[in-house]
């Protein structure tokens, strides 16, 4: 190692001679290191000749393939050799190691194929887990699983998990109480200035301001280049653009799409001595070392992924940073000397910030996981995590493995779940390279899946997106590109079409077999393998553009897309819907689909059902025979002849949507329903009285009304139905008998009249008589055997209730006189005796007697 810089200008070094005694006696130990410290660089060199590492790898662990390619880069210098000797790199499409080499610096996802493929690890004696606080679900699982190896195969393995910001004793917890080591770093002061964005106000233009106002300020007393934070690589390059016009500085964009060059350029100083503006997204916060830095700019933002249960997508959303992100891009001012940070939100904003990003395990996408754990042959309780994955998301994790095959009834994963395993990709794209290899179009299919695992290889004006992933398959063949005219605001991102070519001929070798020539006709059923519940069929009757997907959701186009006529689409790509999912989606990317691939392709998911159904806009039921395919209906046509049974069930659902207001009652029948009601009330005569109340009625309309439905199927003919004997039969025949005794219809008064009774009005029944009609008559009328009073609404001629009692008796001793005195004023010659008890009663309106 003579040919390495002074490794004591690194702050880490002093904690070097204690991390290596700690690994002598402890196989984890938990280090942390402010960024800048060197524990990702110089940590591995140091422990690179320990004795228990003899003969044995040793493996770095990068979240992100910039740092990885930085940091092999920069630990090769400091021995004075290239890349790939003693130090090499193992990323997707880039690797760079030989039979030499000791320290392999492994993006995460390159790692989980490795342990697949070799769970002892042979050859490998220690782990190091850099920037461990990021928290990637590639990341937490291979700690989960390095853990299991160490516990089952490899006592002899070493863990080091290394973070700038991490609950480290959590972390030492998980790891078996390792030891916990901690370099305090060296910083300078760091001035942060709060510049609170206006609201309205695009972050690309209040950066834009920042970095000119940080250039003004910094003039003449402040060193060093600017590091400006983004969401990302859209961001950066409208920044770029506005900052196009500065003098004397190099603006130097830094994403990890970039081309490696450019990403040199941007990490080094520039040559010529210029201040550099480094526009950068999160990847420039902890794990990758950019010199020179004397000035941040956060605009307070970052790009996360979030899985959409609802649409089954993952999409990037744009988050305001934690706590702990922007103390880690503030720091990045303090390496070289008293530096400055422009944060621009407020400092009240700041206090509100989560005080960690939430690891992506509890907001990703599972299948992947789900998968690698299949393959592992282990479930989420046996491993330990930091955070286990969610257990909702996992099983809808496995449902979709099961369904593209990959898993068996038993949850186990089958040969074919293997094969997609080894892609090292989303399941659903192995799954549709895998397929598509069947139907003689593997490379159409690698070409598909390349095209969407990059972001998307057209940039459109708003209003001008092209959707056809037909498009996108011919970029991918120069052939069919050269001939291919864009539609008008839509060009081309030559960079991601560069890389998917890459990465479509790489999977185009891991298929095997003959290379046929891209076939862009082919994509509607390839994307349809790869996502069967996003199989869309055009909405008949509506605008252009309308569709439902065989998951039940909506769908939407605009009106002027190409596809937006087609009878089915295959989706791709898709957002969640507005309001929270309550609207149509809107698609992305989606490829034209023919009913007869569907037929081809699905026959063994398309179901053939005899659908008997309620139809609240004909009021009727509607019977149909019908090829679906998820919520799809394929074909449609009359079920003849159709279940009565299944007529009925629905015509009963079809009541009691509508309500039992739509049933033929009559006045009598609701009189008749009353009087039951009310001997149930009373228990009386005792007995299981029926409930007939509404709400019983629609619960049990199986029970009393389908026997009285053998000829409905529509609303309108119900008022042929007899509803009356279909709620009498709800009465036994003693209680058909105990109701005419107990709860009359009518009683007679002592006029002769005989008057109806009301049983609708509330508890107890009511008798509306007029006064002169009672006469004579002491004791209140009364039902149920003489044992409950009617309540009597005695009328004046006029039928107006004068008095409500249920006390006849006492009325007249007590309120007669003051009612007699007031009717006599109003109606002179009628009979109004002065002893009602003694009077004749008369239900005439005239005088018969001589005045009193």
């Amino acid at each position: 190692m003579s040919a390495m810089t002074a490794p004591a200008d690194l702050p880490i070094e002093p904690l070097i001679p204690e991390l290596r005694r700690t690994l002598d006696r402890s196989m984890t130990v938990v280090l942390q290191a402010p960024p800048g410290a060197g524990k990702t660089t110089r940590v591995p060199l140091a422990l690179l000749d320990q004795p228990w590492l003899a003969g044995q790898r040793l493996i770095l662990l990068e979240p992100r393939r910039l740092a990885a390619r930085a940091a092999a880069r920069r630990m090769a210098a400091l021995l004075g050799e290239p890349v790939g000797e003693t130090v090499g790199y193992r990323m997707r499409m880039d690797t760079k190691v030989s039979s030499r080499t000791r320290i392999e610096v492994v993006t995460d996802g390159v790692f989980v194929r490795q342990l697949q493929q070799d769970p002892a690890l042979s050859g490998i004696g220690l782990v190091l887990f850099d920037e461990i606080h990021e928290r990637s679900l590639d990341s937490d699982l291979n700690l989960a699983l390095c853990l299991e190896v160490q516990g089952a195969l490899r006592r002899d393995l070493r863990l080091v998990a290394m973070s700038a910001t991490v609950d480290g004793a959590a972390l030492a917890r998980l790891l078996g109480d390792a030891p916990v080591l901690t370099s305090e770093g060296r910083s300078f002061p760091v001035e942060t200035i709060h510049l609170d964005r206006p609201a309205g106000q695009s972050v690309e233009d209040a950066v834009a301001a920042a970095v000119r106002r940080a250039l003004a300020e910094a003039a003449g007393d402040l060193p060093g280049d600017l590091l400006v934070f983004l969401p990302g690589a859209a961001e950066i390059r409208r920044v770029a653009q506005r900052l196009d016009d500065l003098a004397g500085v190099r603006v130097a964009p830094l994403y990890g799409d970039l081309p490696q060059p450019e990403q040199d350029a941007a990490i080094q100083p520039d040559p010529a001595g210029r201040r550099r503006v480094v526009l950068a997204t999160s990847i420039a916060e902890t794990s990758l070392t950019i010199e020179g830095i004397g000035i941040v700019i956060d605009g307070g933002l970052m790009r996360v992924p979030r899985f959409d249960p609802r649409s089954g997508m993952t999409r990037l959303e744009t988050v305001a940073v934690s706590q702990a992100s922007s103390d880690q891009r503030r720091g990045r001012a303090g390496r070289l000397g008293p530096g400055r940070c422009y944060r621009l939100w407020s400092e009240p904003s700041q206090r509100g910030l989560l005080p960690f990003t939430p690891p992506e395990i509890l907001a990703a996408d599972l299948a992947p996981l789900a998968l690698e754990l299949a393959g592992w042959g282990a479930a989420p309780a046996q491993l330990a995590w930091l955070d286990p994955p969610p257990a909702a998301a996992f099983e809808q994790a496995r449902a979709l493995l099961a369904g593209l095959g990959a898993l068996d009834e038993a949850g186990r994963i089958t040969d074919h779940g293997r094969a997609m395993a080894r892609f090292g990709t989303h399941p659903r794209l192995a799954h549709m390279m895998i397929a598509g290899q069947t139907l003689g179009r593997g490379r159409t299919a690698a070409a598909l899946a390349a095209i969407l695992s990059e972001r998307d290889l057209v940039k459109a004006r708003p209003g001008a997106r092209d959707a056809d992933l037909r498009l996108r398959l011919e970029l991918l063949d120069p052939a069919a590109h050269a001939a291919r005219h864009l539609p008008d605001g839509v060009a081309v991102d030559r960079g991601a079409v560069q890389r998917a070519r890459q990465t479509a001929r790489q999977w185009q070798r891991q298929l095997g077999g003959a290379a046929e020539a891209i076939d862009s006709n082919a994509a509607g059923l390839l994307v349809a393998l790869a996502y069967p519940d996003r199989i869309a069929q055009r909405r008949a009757g509506r605008d252009g553009g309308q569709f439902v997907l065989s998951n039940g959701r909506g769908a939407r186009l605009p009106a002027t897309e190409p596809l937006a006529a087609a009878d089915y689409l295959a989706v791709a790509d898709l957002d969640g819907g507005g309001s929270g999912g309550r609207e149509d989606a809107r698609i992305f990317r989606a490829a034209p689909l023919g009913l007869d691939e569907i037929e081809r392709g699905f026959a063994g998911h398309i179901e053939t059902r005899a659908l008997v159904a309620w139809d609240g806009r004909e009021q009727a039921v509607r019977a149909r025979r019908q090829r679906c395919l998820g919520r799809l209906v394929l074909k449609d046509e009359p079920l003849e002849p159709a279940p009565r049974e299944a007529i009925t069930a629905a015509l009963i659902e079809g009541i009691r949507t509508v309500g039992l207001g739509c049933l033929p009652w009559t006045a009598a029948l609701e009189q008749w329903r009353a009087r039951a009601m009310f001997l149930r009330r009373q228990d009386a005569p005792p007995g299981a009285w029926p409930d007939l109340s509404d709400a019983a009625l629609a619960a049990s309309l199986e029970d009393w009304l389908a026997p009285f439905l053998d000829r409905a199927s529509r609303l309108s003919h119900l008022k042929n139905l007899d509803l009356g004997a279909a709620l009498r039969a709800r009465l036994d025949w003693a209680q058909q008998r105990a109701l005419d005794s107990a709860a009359p219809t009518h009683i007679v008064v002592p006029s002769g009249s005989r008057l109806p009774i009301d049983y609708q009005q509330g508890d107890v029944p009511v008798l509306a008589v007029r006064l002169q009609e009672m006469f004579g008559l002491t004791a209140t009328p009364a039902v149920v055997g003489g044992t409950v009073p009617v309540l009597l609404h005695l009328l004046s001629p006029a039928s107006r209730p004068v008095q409500v009692t249920r006390d006849l008796a006492s009325f007249w001793t007590t309120g007669y006189r003051a009612v007699r005195a007031d009717l006599r004023g109003q109606y002179p010659k009628h009979y109004w005796p002065d002893d009602p008890l003694q009077a004749q009663p008369t239900s005439r309106t005239k005088k018969r007697m001589g005045s009193s």
